[in-house]
């Protein structure tokens, strides 16, 4: 198999060594302007070009992965489908030419598979079933938040799309995490924000902000995101009339707490989980491996995307709410 990687920065580094990994006998290209992206791509195993065009005149390819700035996602997914090319994207974080897109795919019937990786982690599928088989109503506690300037030490927080008020920090973690909290508690009926800056980052936007959500189940949750903590955070909890789960963002902190025992019991729910030591420690390799696996079987026929744009154009409506509340 042949599949091309349109932007060779951290994502698409990484999707690289993935499917290099997953997938040892595929051939990989790759899409970048920058030099120095394509030489650190070559070293890789990455064939690099210049540009799709380029690319595709050099190589059939059976699927491509777009991992460029969110904002340029819409017209380079509209390229690829021009060519006939199933496409997986990495996060949009706006819902421009979603429509479009979504119409495109169809009458060519090829894949639109979209990122959502927090749904393939083992612990937010654990929280999901024991929400689900509660008889009971159940409240939510959930704060995600981290220093922005670290988010890429190896480059000034201006110089990527986190920087960009329509792309900002504090809507990325929204992105993120708000599908597996309506996948696990189901769609919201009302939004209360407050939105402040805290700090002083170089940025037009809130840097802190409090939403209390409302879901058609009855559950309230209360979600703080800001892009100011010093250390990395992602905590949650979730808790009932009999149940009491917490998690601290990582494998090795998901605990339910034991009302015979009176103390907080570990919950395992990998055997093994691999970490990139340039990351937080509360993001694992394992997920972004499942979501390929579910790609290439959906690329296959076998299986059913986890994500799609319908939805995601529903959590982007959201996002907007709490922006604008």
């Amino acid at each position: 198999m042949n599949f091309l990687i349109v932007g060779l920065g951290s994502m698409g580094k990484r999707r690289a060594r993935l499917i290099a990994r997953m997938k040892p006998e595929a051939a990989l290209a790759g899409v970048d302007f920058a030099p120095s992206r394509r030489e650190e791509a070559r070293a890789l195993g990455v064939a690099p070009y210049e540009s799709i065009e380029a690319a595709c005149a050099a190589h059939k390819f059976d699927a491509a992965f777009v991992c460029t700035a969110p904002l340029t996602h819409a017209g380079i997914i509209d390229t690829l489908l021009n060519a006939n090319l199933p496409v997986f994207t990495e996060l949009n974080l706006v819902s421009d030419g979603y429509d479009a897109l979504t119409a495109k795919a169809k009458q060519k019937g090829v894949p639109l598979f979209l990122s959502s990786t927090m749904l393939y982690r083992a612990e937010t599928q654990y929280i999901k079933r024991e929400v689900a088989a509660f008889p009971k109503p159940v409240n939510y506690i959930y704060h995600i938040g981290q220093y922005l300037p670290d988010w890429h030490p190896w480059e000034n927080y201006k110089n990527f799309f986190v920087g960009d008020k329509r792309t900002g920090g504090v809507r990325e973690i929204f992105a993120i995490d708000l599908p597996w909290l309506l996948d696990a508690f189901g769609p919201v009926t009302s939004v209360y924000s407050q939105k402040d800056k805290l700090s002083d980052l170089a940025i037009d936007y809130p840097d802190s902000c409090f939403v209390m959500l409302r879901h058609a189940n009855g559950t309230k949750g209360m979600l703080a995101a800001d892009v100011v903590c010093p250390k990395a955070v992602r905590n949650f909890e979730v808790f009932g009339e009999g149940l009491h789960l917490f998690w601290e963002g990582n494998p090795k902190a998901l605990w339910r707490y034991s009302a015979e025992s009176k103390e907080k019991e570990f919950v395992e729910t990998y055997a093994r989980f691999e970490h990139d030591a340039r990351y937080s420690d509360n993001i694992v390799e394992n997920a972004y491996v499942d979501e390929l696996a579910n790609f290439f079987g959906v690329l296959e026929g076998r299986e059913m995307p986890r994500w799609s744009f319908e939805k995601d154009k529903a959590v982007i409506s959201l996002i907007e709410r709490i922006e604008e509340a």
